[in-house]
Formats: C-alpha cells, structure tokens, sequence
C-alpha cells in the first residue's frame, strides 16, 4: 500500500490529505493559532469539584473548564500531585526522579473529593480537543511520545506494542529498553521500533528526557493556568504515527514548512528525505493533486461507491446511522451473494468514511438483509479487517438479529464536516444541488453498467448545456474522446437546455429512453 500525505499551508490553518493508494482516507485541520491541542501538557488548577459526576473542572487557560474524570487521574496521581508541588514551592532541585519516592497509589473506586482539593495545582495532560460546547477532556497520566518510545514518569514499567508479532523482537527490544531506562520512568516500545538499534532508542529516550527537563524548567515558581509542552504540530505528529516503508510521497505548497518537515524527517528517518516535494504551481494544491475532488465526492449526506450502490449517513447528538442501499443497478430479486458483494463494498467505504470524518461515539450501520448466516459471519470478519487500519480506538459488535451493526469509535476531536452542496444557477440561488465537479464521474459509472449489460447497442447521452461543453472541452484530450479509448465506442453528447445543470439521461438508437432503475 502507498501512502501520501499532501499538505496545503495558508496563513491561517494547515490543511492535510492523507491517501493510501491515491484515495483519500484522512482529512486534517490545524489552524496556525489553536492552543489546545490533543497530547499538550498544562500547569492548571482545580476550579470545581463535582462529587456526583466523580470529576473536577480544571482551569488549564480555555474559555470552557476543562473536564478531568476520576477514571483518567491514573492511579500514581498522589506521586504526580507531589512532584509539582515540590517544583513549583522550589523544593525540588532537579528534574530527575532518582531519589524520588512514589506515593501511595489510588484505588480505581475511589471518589474525586478525597483524592482533590478545590484551587489546588494538578499537571494535566489534553485527551481530548474541544468538542462543540464542552472544553477539553485531560488525563493526569502523563506521556512524552516519541517515534519508537512513549515516556511515562512516575512509572517502572516497560510495555512491548502488541502488534510486534515476533517474540524474539519482543524480547529484544524490551531487554534494550529496560538497559537504557531512567529511574522511576516507564517506557512503552512502539511497532516503529522493530529491528532498531539500542543507538537509536537512546538517541530518541534523550530527546524525550529534555523535554521532560524543559517541563521542569518552565514549572519552577510557575502560575497556572501554563502550557509546559506543546505536542508536535499535526503535520510532524502524523509524521512521527503513520511513517512506514510504505510512504512514498510529502507534497505541500509551503516553502518554509516544506524546509521544516525536511529537517524534522532527517531526525527521524534521514532515507525518507527524498520524499518531500516542494508543489510550486500556481494552481491551488488540492485541486492539481484531486484531492478536492474526492472531497466533494466523499462528503454530503450521500457518498456512492463504484457499483452504484451508496450509503446514506445521518448524524445526531448521540449518535450516527449509516443506511446502506443496493442503488438502482441491483434488481430486486437479487442473489444472496450478490447482496454480500454489496455489503462487503460497502463495509470498505463505511470503514473509508469513519476514519475520513473522523466519526466518533455511537454508529449503528443498517447493512442489506442477508439470510445466510456465513454471509453474515463474513461480513463482520471484513468489517473487522478493514477498521485495523483505523489508529482510533473502536469495538465492533456482530450483527443483531435485525440485521443492524454497531460500531463504538474513539472521538478525540471535533468531526470534520464540509457542506458540499452547491447553489443550483438555474433556482436564482434559491436551491441547492450535489456537487457539479463529480457528475462526469456519475455519468462514466451509469455508461459502464449500460455498456456491461448491453455491449452491441448505440446509445447517446442528453444532458444540460454546460455539461455537455464540459464533456466535449478539449479536441484530443477530452472526457467524450477517453470514452471512445476506454470502451471503443462513440457516445453522442446531446446538449438540452430544458434540463436541470446535474441532470443526464441515457438513450438508445431508436431515441428511447434507457432507464437504470
């Protein structure tokens, strides 16, 4: 699998595409100006205790108090309430935790007013971003990540990611780590870390240690609420996640932070240096690299796959529900397995959409009924299959009885939203219409199941005006002449002004109209 990241940088916000075999499967904003961001560690205070929630609201400096729920303290929270006192009264006199002595652990039931004091100082860590009306989630589990390591102070554990399928590598690596791991600090080796050299560990733990002496440095007499540790901006901390072998690809518009993943990428995996392409056009990035269009293709209340068949995706406060239909291509005395293919198509685009709009919390998926009870069984072993490559926490339930799935998926950030519908030029900016860049692509997929069904027959297309000039542009290179190389066919292109802008009608050589429903 080839990955790509295209990056389009403007003076206010960073815009990030991530596509794995030239589809897009990501979509990322960062605006230049946000201060809290998901992994950044602040000095805050405890406004408010709230013993019937079992949380506190902690004052980390965002318009809304943050939420921090008993749950997320972490049960070395005492060890962690003294080390900031003991920095921030100047009682410490180093950032080593060498001579440090751990405090008696919490118990997992235990209550937020017998644990926390109102206005006391906490060091807290962004779990998750401000989400509609509600401020941040923190945790008090503090962690510094790393490309190969993840630091946790306050800890002597050394945990090995489960996805290193080999024992002897699990082994390898575990036995390096706890050679070269400070006192009182744990350590979590990440699948990145396969086959690397005790050099490179170090080499990263030392990097992960200054900032943990940063840390120290700015809490020293500090007053809350302070940002101690900014997490890495989104392009870098993708970078430091997702970089494999299989990335082959970094195309962004910007010179500056073109020179600036550069030098990231070079101390991080010098090979992959080459990769980094500075886009000098002047036309807009996403538009010369398609990734606009798969936007608008993609996003709505519909997104159609290949075959025709498409999904309908609603969304309310607590949860999403995703209607999967057959389209008008499937009769209705379909086969069993061809309801599966379907299904099966579509479990790839719902796992495709989850992760590209960033769904979160409740989804219940109404897939098409099947009666056949391997279909099912297989259904959600492909459903399992196509979500691993989703990094955000998620279960996924067998099909109830009534046919129906439900997904409960991680949500760390607001969803990504974009309204892709269009004033309709002939309504007087009254009505709206799907995007106009993808009805090409619309009308290619009804042409190839028209041809696939009755290869010999003649047929022409009627359409509006401006689709048809559309379709004709261009003499050698244009939509109507690729047609002819692809099906060795000639498709007439009707113009009729009577027609809606996005609407299109197939008809044969005796001017009937082909219906595909």
């Amino acid at each position: 699998m080839e990955k790509e990241l295209v990056i389009n940088s403007t003076p206010t916000n960073v815009e990030i595409a991530l596509l794995e075999d030239k589809k897009l499967v990501e979509l990322h904003y960062q605006k230049t100006n946000t201060n809290f961001s998901v992994g950044d560690i602040f000095l805050g205070r405890v406004k408010k205790l709230m013993p019937g929630l079992n949380a506190a609201f902690v004052d980390i400096g965002h318009k809304k108090d943050a939420f921090l729920h008993y749950t997320d303290l972490g049960p070395k929270l005492k060890s962690l309430l003294k080390y900031t006192d003991d920095v921030v009264t100047d009682k410490a006199n180093t950032s080593s935790l060498n001579g440090f002595e751990f405090e008696p652990e919490i118990i997992k039931t235990g209550k937020i007013d017998q644990v926390l004091e109102k206005r006391q100082l906490i060091l807290v860590q962004i779990l998750k971003e401000p989400i509609s009306t509600k401020g941040p989630r923190l945790s008090c589990e503090i962690t510094i990540p790393g490309r190969y390591l993840v630091l946790s102070p306050f800890s002597n554990i050394v945990a090995v990611s489960k996805k290193l399928g080999s024992t002897e590598e699990r082994k390898r690596l575990k036995n390096l780590v706890e050679s070269i791991k400070p006192k009182n600090f744990g350590l979590i080796v990440r699948t990145a870390a396969e086959g690397k050299k005790v050099a490179d560990l170090h080499e990263e733990l030392n990097l992960m240690m200054a900032k943990w002496d940063a840390m120290y440095s700015q809490l020293l007499k500090a007053t809350p609420p302070l940002k101690l540790l900014s997490e890495l901006d989104k392009t870098s901390s993708l970078l430091r996640d997702l970089l494999n072998e299989s990335f082959n690809r970094i195309t962004v518009n910007d010179k500056e932070m073109h020179g600036g993943i550069k030098t990231y990428l070079h101390s991080i995996a010098p090979e992959k240096e080459k990769i980094v392409q500075h886009f000098k056009s002047k036309k807009p990035i996403f538009e010369a690299t398609g990734v606009n269009r798969q936007i608008k293709s993609s996003f709505g209340k519909t997104a159609t796959m290949a075959s025709g068949a498409y999904l309908v995706i609603e969304s309310t406060e607590a949860m999403h529900v995703i209607d999967v239909n057959s389209g008008h291509k499937m009769s209705s005395n379909n086969t069993a397995d061809a309801v599966l293919a379907v299904n099966m198509e579509s479990a790839s685009e719902i796992a495709r959409q989850l992760r590209l709009r960033d769904i979160g919390g409740i989804i219940i998926i109404d897939f098409i009924d099947m009666r056949v009870a391997e279909h099912r069984k297989a259904l959600v072993s492909a459903m399992r299959g196509y979500m691993k490559k989703d990094r955000a926490q998620h279960t996924i339930l067998p099909l109830s009885k009534f046919g129906l799935m439900q997904i409960t998926r991680q949500r760390v950030r607001p969803e990504v939203k974009i309204n892709t519908a269009e004033i309709c030029p002939s309504c007087e900016g009254s009505g709206k219409v799907n995007p106009t860049i993808v009805i090409s692509d619309d009308i290619e997929r009804d042409l190839n199941f028209i041809l696939q069904s009755r290869p010999q027959s003649k047929l022409y297309i009627k359409t509006h005006p401006y689709i048809s000039a559309y379709l004709k542009k261009g003499f050698f290179n244009s939509i109507q002449v690729k047609w002819f190389k692809k099906y060795y066919k000639w498709i007439k292109v009707v113009a009729d002004p009577e027609f809606p802008l996005t609407s299109y009608k197939f008809f044969d050589s005796n001017n009937d109209e082909i219906r595909l429903n």
